[in-house]
């Protein structure tokens, strides 16, 4: 179990399935935003907010892996409301909620079929699809709920692009997405320790049809 360890990104990489996940963020949550986002420069909410709304999103929009409302706090500082979140950890979310950013609030495992998908009109992720969390299924799951024309932007941890097969995931659903365009952006800006300064994540940009 990971309670025996503090949080951390090394413990975060190291997370071996759902119960792991839960030990971790329940120790996680009251310290999350200023005890990693603000001391390390966690901008990829802001990165992936923003390419949302470069690409005409609109809302009502899902955020999925919402932990406590990183990019739905971009989100509405761009003017696109309203935002659900579903996350799989409660304590996350009960912070999320605290901050009166959501309509919606789900404790829900992202790669099952999720409530309510099809009245989305576009769906973010930051941070979730990375190591030790949700590999490429999680994308075909919610891509099974998702109307056609749904605007998707899921950032990726480049390495767990490479190492859990997301090019080829990708190359597999050309026929359930259209659009599709990769961005490579940084995760942390210079306050983030020596060996996670650069970085990157991997933005996929797409619309279910």
């Amino acid at each position: 179990m990971i309670m025996n360890d503090e949080p951390s990104l090394k413990a975060a990489y190291a997370l071996q399935g759902n119960a792991d996940v839960k030990d971790l963020y329940e120790a996680w949550a009251d310290t999350y935003d200023t005890g990693f986002a603000a001391d390390q420069g966690y901008q990829l909410p802001k990165e992936v907010a923003t390419a949302y709304a470069e690409n005409g999103g609109r809302g009502p929009v899902l955020d999925v892996g919402a932990g406590t409302g990183l990019v739905a706090e971009e989100l509405r500082g761009l003017g696109i409301d309203p935002i659900d979140a579903v996350d799989l950890s409660p304590e996350m979310l009960a912070v999320a909620k605290a901050k009166g950013l959501y309509g919606k609030l789900f404790e829900a495992d992202i790669t099952q079929p999720l409530p309510g998908a099809p009245r989305y009109a576009g769906i973010v992720s930051a941070g979730t699809f990375t190591l030790g969390h949700v590999g490429p299924g999680g994308i075909r799951a919610l891509l099974d709920g998702a109307a056609p024309g749904t605007l998707f932007v899921i950032s990726v941890n480049a390495q767990h692009f490479e190492s859990a097969g997301f090019a080829a995931f990708l190359d597999e659903m050309a026929g359930p997405i259209t659009d599709l365009r990769l961005k490579d952006v940084r995760i942390y800006d210079g306050r983030a320790d020596e060996a996670h300064q650069q970085d990157i994540a991997r933005l996929l940009i797409f619309r279910s049809r």
